[in-house]
């Protein structure tokens, strides 16, 4: 049993519509981002208002839903905590652009070293410069492109959707906590240039002479998705990490544009839906059967 007290959209987003309000929400964040508690004096000081009473109106407007008052001040509350932070990382308000970088891994189609990612309104794209294909799409925080490097921010990128397919694969939705639901389809023609969260299959070689499958993750609270290859939904698997342990590889360290280009997906069955996901390595291989659902329901080595 849960119970939530709910604000409709337009009177919880309202109060932030002024310089001074938001300097005050990002002033209880301390140097470690976390929340802090202000007296209503420190924060006049630091909120830039012209009067106490102009100060003290501002400050009725932002407490309850995104201020507490406690015997030590204010603070923030959870609601505070996340739009302090969302300002602090301009996550609504920068767009960030970025010149390509060239990255160290060989294309998965051509295998010649010849792709870059470069980055549009803080979304990534990923292309090789040979043979002229987008490996993925992705939207990539404007905080992420501020602290990373150009050398670093393609493996930042990696972690962050390696981490959001487990997750979701495992049914909770990186953005809000929800459940999410893992649903194995046809891939949509256009899934490699979607502008949302799509990653291309073009990382992992189909067997199936027309459409590949494709893993769709949802979540059921916020409506994030995230489209992906029925392989990277796998790649946690103990059986596929101890498989690649005995070759003296580690497959945490391939990333998501090109994980090898010894994996294969076949389509079984579409009716119920049944994927083999297999990699063979020297003269030994690893197959995996997954369901609708991206269940692992069967493993064995050939």
């Amino acid at each position: 049993m849960t119970d939530a007290d709910t604000a409709a959209p337009s009177e919880a987003f309202q109060p932030l519509g002024n310089e001074i309000r938001t300097r005050i929400l990002t002033a209880l964040l301390d140097d470690e981002r976390g929340p802090r508690s202000r007296t209503f004096s420190e924060l006049a000081e630091t909120s830039g208002a012209d009067t106490t009473a102009g100060f003290a109106y501002h400050l009725r407007q932002l407490t309850d839903h995104y201020l507490r008052e406690t015997n030590d001040g204010y603070t923030l509350t959870d609601a505070g905590v996340r739009i302090a932070r969302a300002i602090v990382s301009g996550a609504y308000t920068d767009s960030v652009d970025r010149d390509p970088v060239s990255i160290d891994d060989p294309c998965p189609f051509c295998d010649e070293d010849a792709l870059v990612a470069a980055a549009t309104d803080n979304t990534v794209t990923i292309d090789c410069q040979l043979c002229e294909r987008t490996l993925l799409r992705l939207p990539f925080p404007p905080g992420g492109h501020r602290t990373h490097t150009d050398e670093m921010f393609p493996a930042a990128l990696d972690r962050l959707y390696r981490h959001r397919v487990a997750l979701m694969t495992d049914g909770s939705c990186p953005e809000c906590g929800g459940a999410s639901t893992a649903t194995v389809g046809y891939a949509r023609a256009d899934s490699s240039s979607d502008s949302g969260d799509a990653v291309s299959h073009s990382d992992s070689r189909s067997d199936s002479t027309d459409k590949p499958a494709q893993l769709q993750l949802d979540c059921l609270g916020c409506g994030y998705t995230l489209n992906c290859p029925v392989t990277l939904a796998v790649l946690d698997h103990p059986a596929v990490i101890s498989f690649y342990h005995e070759q003296d590889v580690d497959i945490r360290e391939r990333p998501i544009w090109n994980v090898g280009r010894e994996w294969r997906e076949t389509i079984l069955s579409d009716d119920p839906w049944c994927v083999r996901v297999s990699t063979e390595m020297v003269d030994e291989g690893l197959e995996l059967l997954v369901g609708q659902d991206a269940t692992v329901v069967s493993v064995s080595r050939f």
